[in-house]
């Protein structure tokens, strides 16, 4: 099983395509809102904002 791919970010709003160009999937755009972390629902990649990151409109 292949381990679970952890992305540090510095801001709230990312996008994410499964990183693996045509064998990926739809690009999708995800927002933490409130939490300071958020999983792709299609390949579970895993972004977390970098301490001291500066949020969107924060």
């Amino acid at each position: 099983m292949k381990p679970i791919e952890v992305t540090r970010v510095d801001t709230k709003e990312v996008s994410c395509d499964g990183g693996s160009g045509a064998s990926g999937h739809p690009r999708i755009f995800l927002n933490m809102g409130d939490n300071t972390e958020i999983e792709c629902p299609y390949c579970g990649r895993q972004f977390k904002l970098l301490i001291g990151a500066t949020p969107v409109g924060g």
